[in-house]
C-alpha cells in the first residue's frame, strides 16, 4: 500500500466516526492484548469525540488487560447477548468476518462497518476499510486515525496504544519492530506511559495457573522433521488439572517456536470435545498464515492461527504433515 492509497483510508475512516453515531465495537474472539488495546483505544477516541458506542465481545476480555478500561464495560455476548441491533460498527483486529464470532449477530440488516485491522490475510470485508498489513498491530494504525481525528493523546489512550505495541511485537523483539514501532512508542512514553510497569505486568508476571500449565506441557513437548518443527498440546484436562484457564496458555507456543534450530512452533488446544485450536510460530522463513489459511485461518506471515475439527491426535497428525509438505 502506497502513502497516498492509506491517507485516502484513513480519511474514510474518519468521515465514516464522524459521521455515524451510536457504535457497536467489536474485537477478536478471544482478545489478545492487541485487541484489547484497540477496543480500549476505540472507546477513548469515541469518547473525546462524544460519541455514544457499546463494546461487546463474544467472550472475556482477560483481567491483565482492564488497566485500561476506565469507566468502560465490555458485554460479553456469550453471558448477556443485546437485545438490540446495532447499525454503525467498528472491528479492530479481525483478519476476518468470522473472527467477530457470535458478536454478528448484533448487527442490523443494513448496518455499516469500519474494519480496522492490520493482518495480511484480511479480505476487506468492511464497508469502509482500514487496514494496513505492514503494521505491527491494529493499535498502531490507530495512532494514525487519531492523528486523522486530531484527537488529544490523553493517558489513557496511551497507555492501550502502547499495550497492543508491546504485546504484538513480543516486547519489541518481533521482525516486526518497525523504526514506525519504536517511534510511536518514543512518543507514548514520552506523554508519560510507564513502559515498565507495562512489560512486568504483561510480560514477566505468571499466574500459578500459567506455572502449572507450562509445567505440564512441557512434557508435551514433540518434534518432527529433523527438529525443524516442534509442537506442544494442551486438553481440557491439563486445564482442570492445573486450575488453569485458558487465558493461562498465552505464550505457551513460544516454548516450541524458541528451540534452537526449529522453524515452525505449535500449540494445539483443545478448546472442546473435537474442536482443537491450532497456534503457529515462525521460527524461520516459513509462512505460517499461508499454513494456517489450509484449515480456514489466517493472520501473519510469522503468526497464525486456525480451529480444526477433529481429535487432538488427528489435528496433530493432519497440521504436521501440512507444514512438512511446506517446508518440503
Amino acid at each position: 500500500m502506497t502513502a497516498a492509497e492509506y491517507a485516502v483510508q484513513l480519511q474514510a475512516a474518519a468521515g465514516f466516526i464522524r459521521e455515524q453515531d451510536d457504535f457497536l465495537v467489536v474485537a477478536h474472539v478471544q482478545p489478545d492484548g492487541d485487541a484489547a488495546g484497540s477496543t480500549f483505544a476505540v472507546a477513548w477516541m469515541l469518547q473525546s469525540l462524544n460519541k455514544r458506542f457499546t463494546l461487546i465481545n463474544e467472550g472475556r476480555i482477560p483481567d491483565k488487560f482492564m488497566y485500561m478500561a476506565g469507566p468502560h464495560t465490555v458485554i460479553e455476548y456469550v453471558k448477556t447477548p443485546p437485545e438490540r441491533k446495532f447499525a454503525a460498527v467498528i472491528s479492530v483486529d479481525c483478519a476476518d468476518f468470522g473472527r467477530i464470532g457470535l458478536v454478528s449477530e448484533c448487527f442490523a440488516q443494513e448496518r455499516k462497518l469500519l474494519n480496522i485491522d492490520h493482518h495480511a490475510t484480511n479480505d476487506g470485508f468492511g464497508t469502509v476499510n482500514l487496514v494496513r498489513s505492514d503494521a505491527a498491530a491494529t493499535v498502531e494504525v490507530l495512532y494514525d486515525l487519531a492523528l486523522e481525528l486530531n484527537l488529544e493523546f490523553t493517558p489513557e489512550l496511551n497507555d492501550c496504544i502502547y499495550t497492543g505495541l508491546l504485546t504484538d511485537t513480543g516486547g519489541f523483539r518481533y521482525s516486526n519492530t518497525t523504526p514506525k514501532v519504536m517511534q510511536i512508542a518514543a512518543d507514548m512514553l514520552a506523554r508519560g506511559v510507564k513502559g515498565h510497569e507495562l512489560a512486568e505486568r504483561l510480560l514477566e508476571t505468571m499466574t500459578l495457573g500459567q506455572v502449572s500449565l507450562l509445567k505440564r506441557s512441557l512434557n508435551t513437548l514433540s518434534f518432527a522433521l529433523d527438529n525443524k518443527v516442534a509442537w506442544l498440546s494442551v486438553t481440557l484436562d491439563d486445564l482442570s488439572a492445573t486450575d488453569a484457564s485458558s487465558e493461562d496458555m498465552d505464550g505457551l507456543v513460544n516454548y516450541a517456536r524458541n528451540v534452537e534450530g526449529v522453524e515452525v512452533g505449535m500449540l494445539f488446544k483443545e478448546k472442546e470435545p473435537g474442536i482443537v485450536k491450532v497456534s503457529f510460530r515462525s521460527g524461520g522463513l516459513a509462512d505460517v498464515a499461508a499454513l494456517a489459511q489450509k484449515f480456514g485461518g489466517g493472520g501473519h506471515v510469522k503468526a497464525a492461527g486456525c480451529t480444526i475439527r477433529g481429535s487432538m491426535s488427528e489435528a496433530v497428525e493432519r497440521v504436521v504433515r501440512e507444514v512438512g509438505m511446506a517446508l518440503a
